[in-house]
This record gives structure tokens, sequence and C-alpha cells, in this order.
């Protein structure tokens, strides 16, 4: 049995660029476990399968996978599969606007040319009181204590611990170092190290990468879900009550990988009403790929 798939480069305007995506765009009758073995048959940071929609008001389901795990929300497979299901559609602007069911929740993604946004309303934003240890942070990026500047954690969608170090000479200089990781970060409130440079305010430009080990990405080119909860967490941090605030990222870049992000929170009477992530998606190809016609898992 023959499923087709179509791979995207996401956060890039060009081929070879931004974040590798697979997408299976009528993935009814691949079984969950057999959707893994996909996965981490492709190798990239996220492969996608998307399947009918459980609420007939949405658009479809789209599922995410790791090599390692399926997750609940991700930007980047988010934003590389409306792209895909916009170049199926055929030029019809109604099916320029999706609605997909994600572990999340729903989350509307609008397409204009080779432009995606995905829009997280109310998102839940988390946080929490405790200090990410510099010490072993530090360890675990091969770089000395003195060049973090700050740390904390915070998610939407996808807990991370955000690093800002005092450089961006130091995050291109950053190595993981697996056994340190393993050793104090692995069991932290949440083990993903998204670690940037730059002026962190409203309109700033940030130079970042991201080490996610604990779903078997050790390096990830683009990632929508941490823009999403970096620009969230400039507006909850923020002592205003109301406001627009805007980051752009560029992450991939000591890969080979160039990306562009940007990420865009709405806050009003001091309540995080919206967040924007978007980029560009350049489709690069499409295939099959041959099943038993019955899978075994």
């Amino acid at each position: 049995m023959g499923f087709e798939f179509t791979l995207v480069d996401v956060f890039s305007d060009r081929p070879f660029g931004g974040n590798q995506l697979a997408v299976f765009p009528d993935a009814e009758g691949i079984a969950d476990g057999t959707m893994q073995q996909l996965a981490r048959e492709f190798n990239f940071s996220e492969t996608t399968f998307v399947l009918p929609p459980r609420d007939l008001s949405h658009t479809c389901q789209v599922r995410i996978f790791t090599p390692n795990q399926e997750l609940p929300f991700a930007g980047h497979p988010t934003v590389g599969t409306a792209a895909v299901l916009a170049s199926l559609s055929k030029g019809d602007a109604a099916e320029r606007q999706f609605v997909f069911e994600e572990g999340i929740g729903p989350v509307t993604v609008a397409v204009d040319g080779s432009t995606i946004r995905l829009h997280l309303r109310f998102p839940d934003y988390e946080t929490t009181d405790e200090a990410p240890p510099a010490a072993a942070i530090a360890k675990a990026l091969a770089l000395p204590e003195d060049a973090i500047a700050e740390s904390w954690y915070a998610g939407v969608g996808l807990k991370f611990c955000f690093v800002r170090l005092a450089d961006r000479e130091l995050v291109d200089r950053a190595v993981l170092d697996k056994a340190a990781w393993a050793a104090e970060i692995a069991d932290g409130w949440s083990p993903h190290l998204y670690f940037f440079a730059g002026d962190y305010r409203d309109g700033a430009h940030l130079h970042a990468r991201f080490f996610a080990p604990a779903v078997g990405v050790d390096e990830d080119p683009a990632t929508g879900s941490a823009c999403a909860a970096l620009v969230a967490s400039l507006a909850q941090r923020s002592p205003e009550q109301n406001g627009t605030y805007r980051l752009q990222i560029d992450q991939g870049v000591a890969m080979g990988r160039p990306s562009a992000l940007e990420g865009t929170a709405h806050k009003e009477n001091g309540r995080l009403t919206e967040v924007i992530v978007g980029g560009h998606a350049t489709i690069v190809g499409n295939g099959t790929m041959t099943l038993p016609g019955k899978p075994s898992i």
C-alpha cells in the first residue's frame, strides 16, 4: 500500500534551508506505531500525519512525531503542513486558512503565498519559579558559567529552558555535552535547551540555537514552538498590562540550514490573548512510501 508524502523546508524561502519536514497529507490507514516508525525512518526533527477531523468544523487532525515520540504541538510541523495542504488546494482561497486539531487543541493557520502564520488564541502559557541550574547549563553547553546572562523556564504547548547568552559568538561556540546534559538537565522542569543572544526586548532580532536530545533531536534548525514561548515570555514579563510584542529570530545558521522566524504576542488587561508565529516554507519534493497492506503495529 502506498502513502504519498511531501518534503518541505520550513522557515526558509529557498530549498535546503530551514527545518526539514515530511508530511503525509492523507494518512488515514497508517497505524500509530507505523507513524512512529516512519518518523524514525525520515529522521527529521518531526514528521506529520494528516487525518480526518474529529470536529467537522475543523480542517483536519494533525499528528506530529519526532524520531522518538509524538508531540502535542510543534511550530515548524504546523507551518509546514499548512504549506503542503495549501499547495494541494488548487488555489481555492477558502482553503488558505486551516484549523488543525492538535494535542493542545485547535490551531488556526493562515497561508498567504509562501508566508504562513500560526495563531494560538488565549494560549496556555506555563512557567515556574524554579530557577534553571546555570552552572549545569553552562557545562551542558560546554561554555563558561559567566557566558549565561539569564535563564528561565516557560512554554506554550511545549516547555523550554530559555538561556540568554552574553553574545552571539557564544551561541555559535556552544557544543552539546550529552553526558553533562543527562546528568543535570534531563530531569528538570524542561530538558530542552533553547539558547540565544541579543537584546531581549520588543522588536529585537535574536540569534538562537536549540538542543533537544530528550526527543531524539540533538540540534533543531528552526523551532516554532520555542519562538511562540519566547515572545509569550516577553509579553508576560513586561509590567505593561496591554501591548504587542515582536521578535525576529535567526536559527540553524551554525548547522548550514539558516532559518528565519517571526513571533508576535498580544497582551490585554494583563492576559496573553494571542501568539503568532510566522515565516516562509518551501516545498522541495514528493514521493510515495510503500507500506504493508495491513500495518502490523
